[in-house]
Formats: C-alpha cells, sequence, structure tokens
C-alpha cells in the first residue's frame, strides 16, 4: 500500500472477490455435477450458480470468492463427482459484481 492506502499499479489484491465463468466439458450432465458444484461451493464458501447447457455435454458456472479460493473451486470443478468424467474445464475472470447470494443449481 502506499502513503494514500492504495494498492500500487500492477499488483492485485488477491483477497478482494473476483468472479468465475467457467464451462466444464465432458460428461458432466445427468451425473450430479450441479449438485457436487453446490456442495463443494458451500463448504467453500463460494456465490454464485451452476447449470446444464443446451449442447447435453457441458455445465456453465459462475462463482464469485476471493481468486485463491476460486482456484481451489476450479481444481474441484475439474475433478467432479465419481460418476462425471471431465474433460476440460475452460474459465475466464470478471470482477465480481456481488449479485450471488450463495450457490444454487439451476434448471
Amino acid at each position: 500500500m502506499n502513503d494514500a492506502g492504495e494498492q500500487p499499479r500492477g499488483i492485485v489484491d488477491r483477497r478482494r472477490p473476483r468472479r468465475l465463468v467457467a464451462k466444464a466439458l465432458g460428461h458432466v450432465q445427468g451425473v450430479g455435477y450441479r449438485a457436487f458444484c453446490v456442495d463443494e461451493a458451500s463448504r467453500m464458501r463460494v456465490d454464485g450458480f451452476a447449470r446444464n447447457l443446451p449442447d447435453g455435454r457441458s455445465v456453465e458456472v459462475q462463482a464469485e470468492a476471493d481468486e485463491p479460493t476460486l482456484r481451489r473451486f476450479i481444481g474441484r470443478l475439474r475433478e467432479g463427482p465419481g460418476m462425471a468424467v471431465v474433460h476440460d474445464v475452460e474459465y475466464r475472470w470478471e470482477d465480481a459484481t456481488g449479485e450471488f447470494v450463495g450457490f444454487e443449481a439451476m434448471i
């Protein structure tokens, strides 16, 4: 922090909330993947949602928490529940909006 209490340019505060927008690809529908996301997010105190995408082979996950927590969450998304076969998790970072309270599996 500088004298004004601001972060110097180029330094990211990893504790500030971030948004993760992810897509899990593979055999992730009909195997409890969204429920798995809810359980893991609740355990890690991550807010957001998971929903099946219409392609029948992917799940979208949007989540907000601090970056270290979200990185651990990505690791769990890559593992998935026992019946899932996760081929890849594509993701990007966005600024958090604070719009989520809790984590839900959307239909």
